[in-house]
């Protein structure tokens, strides 16, 4: 039988004002030599100067870079600082943790995410996004050894951050019933154990939705455990078939077409309806958990017009056309789009 590797974080904390303690956590990690501290401008002033000083106190020679972008030119810029580093911190939202981490990933240096907004479940899977002119796309890359989320600061953060969060863990319920079509359509790898705590994580968030609240730091833990849990079953599977399926190949075609694309989350959560109309499961149900979460769930609230929400629904099924879901090889049609958004009110 063929090994499987796993990769999971050594340590995580998730609680108030623990970036205040990353120097005493690397010292428990046993880092050694030189860190490189990766933000953005405004993530720098948030939480990227607690970490650096909190890393200075303990003696660490500190760097620093700041990003704007989740692109290769920024992945570039962070490599330009990496020789004699041990250790890269990302502390920021999802760009700046997926710069980070494939930066360290190519110069297979320790990585440790530090998320100030819990807007997504990059914050610990072994994936990166990145931009480029045609878009996004995924890539490979190491899991943080380690992972310090603040939750007085991401509890600060805007509120509709947090609900986007919330959304994209709502839609792991169709990214595993895609999953589960191309287990048996196309005989894809399927790990039970990775699908079951994909669902429980969607099913904790839906049953735990009065309790998101703006900050809230106790709202703020709920969503980043959630995330995790979420990242923690991509990282069992060694794909992101557990939280991403056909409604993420809608989000990232609205990403394409739309002038202002909505939220990562915001517009998973809005396909996870369309999607599981589609697959003929209950999209009431998911429509009003997102009501409940307070996330979008109509193209007016995503402030995109419904013409894009047609041609991305249209065009979907063309983005990474290896993962096969409920779109099929040939997608929708117009008027199959057309119907499908208005029965579902989401146009």
């Amino acid at each position: 039988m063929d090994s499987k590797k796993i990769q999971m974080p050594r340590e995580v904390h998730i609680g108030p004002d623990v970036l205040e303690q990353t120097g005493s956590i690397c010292k428990d990690l046993r880092i050694d030599g030189d860190i490189l501290v990766v933000s953005g401008k405004n993530t720098l002033k948030i939480g990227g100067k607690k970490a650096i000083d909190s890393l200075e106190k303990e003696n660490y020679s500190v760097d620093s870079v700041q990003i704007t972008e989740a692109t290769k030119q920024s992945i570039e810029k962070v490599d330009r600082k990496l020789d004699n580093i041990s250790l890269i911190i990302g502390v920021g939202g999802g760009k700046v943790i997926d710069v980070a981490k494939m930066a360290s990933t190519n110069r297979d240096i320790y990585f440790i995410s530090a998320p100030t907004a819990a807007s997504h479940d990059g914050i610990v899977s072994p994936l990166a996004s990145i931009k480029d002119p045609q878009g996004s796309y995924s890539l490979k890359a190491q899991s943080p050894i380690g992972v310090i989320a603040d939750t007085n600061i991401i509890r600060n953060a805007p509120f509709k951050l947090l609900v986007s969060g919330c959304a994209d863990i709502v839609s792991n319920y169709t990214a595993v019933k895609d999953w589960k079509l191309a287990k048996r359509l196309q005989n894809e790898n399927y790990s039970e154990s990775a699908a079951a705590l994909s669902l429980m994580t969607a099913k904790l968030m839906i049953t735990s939705a009065d309790a998101i609240k703006p900050r809230l730091e106790e709202s703020a833990r709920l969503v980043v455990k959630s995330l995790f849990s979420s990242g923690m079953a991509i990282s069992i599977a060694g794909t992101s078939r557990p939280a991403s399926g056909s409604e993420h190949k809608f989000s990232h075609a609205l990403d394409k077409i739309a002038p202002q694309p909505a939220l990562h989350g915001e517009q998973c959560g809005v396909g996870s309806i369309l999607m599981m109309c589609l697959q003929g499961g209950d999209w009431e149900f998911i429509r009003d958990a997102l009501k409940k979460i307070k996330a979008p769930t109509t193209s007016k609230e995503l402030k995109i017009k419904p013409e894009y929400i047609i041609k991305a629904l249209t065009m979907a099924h063309t983005i990474r056309k290896e993962r096969y879901t409920i779109l099929g090889d040939r997608g929708l049609s117009k008027s199959a789009a057309e119907n499908l958004a208005i029965k579902t009110e989401v146009i």
